[in-house]
């Protein structure tokens, strides 16, 4: 009810006042006389009463007015209000309801009100709002449910109902809110939610999810052997469980990572971590990520990928030392590939250091054979010769001195054939000149002799830094020298013959060029016998003191015999032109 207002009760007093006098007034007339004094004061009162009377209109009209304005704020605040109101009765008929109520229905107020509120419920829904109905009429609590609203031509929507019943126990007032959108919106987070458990619970990887209180929220399948010896799981501090895993130094850096993280929102992409766990002392390898994520609730969280990459590096391990034992496999079969064919290949030399000692033998006998057959048809000869002539030197009668300087001069011609003949097998045996001299001298001695003996024209180009050359480095050039004029003498029908020995930075090169018949080398080399002997014999020499051989030989071209020889890194000096250009 209603209080009175001070005004209205003044207003109510003075009008029974104003009324009992009258019928003060209406006694007097009918009964006794009035003198001029009752009248004046008579008059006095009614004046008096007039202006009460005209006080109490002038309140009455401000008290109008005041209510009027209080009616149109009532009306404005009830109309346009952001929510919906309606009033009903027990049966759920809309008595009242504001611009707000009917915009949400979609329903002219006027053609609303009188309706069955009911009726605008969905059919699934209207059990339920029959239910909330009975219950606002016997409870004086206030009642709240959701509901979904079916308006012809618009869309359902969805709505918050708040009501509780008046006073009067016959109506209620109900407050309708369109939560159509929250309630989309509560269920695509459900689906999110329902979608982010689906994802983590069917990653490929380890997930689990801290919220910002540190407290494990979720854990997938994945990730369960990791904390397989502390549990309970959901719900727990996470430090207090990362320190049951790993030990202390390590526990408290993830625990820093993941606060880290949740207060900065950087991601973490950690390098590969091993350490041994714990719990079961067992080495193991991860990779993770740390991601700062929002929960369901709307706070902050941190969600960690994982995985366990022990076994993939004990694979790794394992490849890797396969693969170096499959290296050192192919290694090794290599070396015995190598040794297989070092010892084939020095078989095939034993082979022909046996055939190459059989024909030097072979060889040695013909020489000596050679020799013998030298000294007995020449030198014997010759001294059988030079003793017939002494022999003949007898005095005798009839002997002139002419005749007898004549024997003597012949005897003479046969000593000195004799001796030259002792001195070229000498030098073809070990020439004296090589030991006293050294290598170019004995080659100038030699190829005098054989420009005498041949006719073949000879240039020698020579420098004396190859007379740094120890004795038997100069005799090997010099053996090699040898047999490749003998070559020249008996084979290639030369007119000239070009040599040139110098001295190179790590060599000393010996070069012997003719303008002779060329040969196949390949087909010699391959042939037995003396010719064969020959090449193999300068290329024996050179290898047993580290030395290179080679020949070429080409049609117009002649041949080319190139040997070499390890020397010092010494310079060379040019100190003389060449020795010998003689023309046959």
């Amino acid at each position: 009810m209603q209080k009175k207002s001070p005004s209205s009760a003044k207003t109510a007093q003075l009008r029974s006042r104003a009324e009992a006098r009258l019928r003060e007034q209406k006694k007097l007339k009918t009964g006794l006389a009035v003198t001029g004094a009752d009248s004046r004061r008579l008059l006095h009162e009614l004046q008096v009463h007039q202006i009460e009377l005209e006080m109490q209109n002038a309140e009455l009209h401000q008290a109008r007015d005041e209510l009027e304005v209080a009616l149109e704020n009532y009306t404005d605040l009830y109309d346009f209000a952001p929510s919906a109101y309606f009033t009903l009765d027990a049966t759920g008929a809309i008595l009242q309801v504001n611009l707000t109520g009917a915009t949400l229905v979609g329903i002219e107020r006027s053609r609303l009100v009188g309706q069955s509120f009911g009726r605008l419920v969905s059919f699934e829904y209207r059990s339920a709002f029959t239910t909330f109905l009975e219950q606002i009429f016997t409870d004086e609590a206030k009642q709240s449910g959701d509901f979904e609203l079916v308006c012809d031509g618009q869309p359902s929507r969805f709505v918050n109902i708040e009501a509780q019943r008046f006073l009067n126990g016959l109506h209620c007032r109900a407050v309708a809110v369109d939560i159509t959108a929250r309630r989309a919106i509560d269920t695509a987070l459900r689906r999110n939610e329902v979608l982010f458990s689906s994802l983590i619970e069917q990653a490929p990887v380890g997930v689990y999810v801290v919220d910002a209180q540190l407290q494990l929220r979720q854990v997938n399948p994945r990730a369960l052997p990791v904390f397989k010896n502390a549990h309970p799981l959901i719900g727990r501090d996470f430090s207090e469980i990362i320190q049951i895993i790993w030990p202390p130094r390590v526990a408290h850096q993830i625990v820093a990572r993941f606060l880290h993280t949740l207060k900065t929102g950087e991601s973490y992409q950690s390098p590969e971590f091993s350490e041994q766990r714990q719990d079961t002392g067992a080495q193991e390898f991860y990779e993770w990520q740390l991601q700062r994520v929002t929960l369901p609730a709307g706070e902050h969280g941190v969600v960690c990928f994982f995985n366990n990459i022990t076994e993939r590096k004990q694979a790794e391990v394992a490849r890797v030392r396969l693969e170096v034992l499959t290296t050192s496999n192919k290694k090794l079969e290599k070396e015995i590939i190598q040794r297989k064919s070092l010892e084939k290949a020095l078989k095939t030399r034993e082979k022909q250091l046996r055939q190459l000692s059989h024909e030097i033998l072979l060889t040695q006998e013909e020489e000596r054979k050679r020799i013998s057959r030298e000294l007995h048809d020449t030198v014997l000869q010759t001294l059988v010769g030079i003793s017939i002539h002494l022999a003949s030197l007898t005095p005798k009668s009839g002997d002139n001195p002419t005749s007898l300087r004549r024997k003597i001069a012949e005897t003479q011609l046969l000593v000195e054939k004799s001796l030259a003949m002792v001195h070229r097998f000498a030098v073809e045996l070990r020439p004296a000149v090589l030991d006293d001299l050294g290598l170019i001298p004995a080659i100038q001695s030699f190829i005098k002799d054989f420009i005498k003996r041949t006719g073949v024209r000879v240039d020698l180009t020579a420098y004396d830094a190859v007379n740094q050359l120890s004795i038997d480095q100069s005799a090997v050039l010099y053996r090699v020298a040898l047999e490749a004029f003998n070559n020249v003498a008996i084979h290639a029908q030369a007119t000239s013959v070009e040599v040139e020995i110098k001295k190179l930075p790590d060599w000393v090169s010996m070069t012997i060029k003719d303008d002779g018949k060329s040969f196949d080398v390949k087909r010699l080399l391959r042939t037995k016998g003396n010719e064969r002997l020959g090449l193999l014999g300068m290329r024996e020499r050179l290898e047993m003191i580290g030395g290179k051989f080679s020949i070429k030989s080409s049609p117009g071209h002649g041949t080319t015999v190139i040997a070499r020889i390890p020397a010092g890194s010494k310079g060379t000096k040019k100190v003389e032109k060449p020795s010998s250009k003689t023309k046959s």
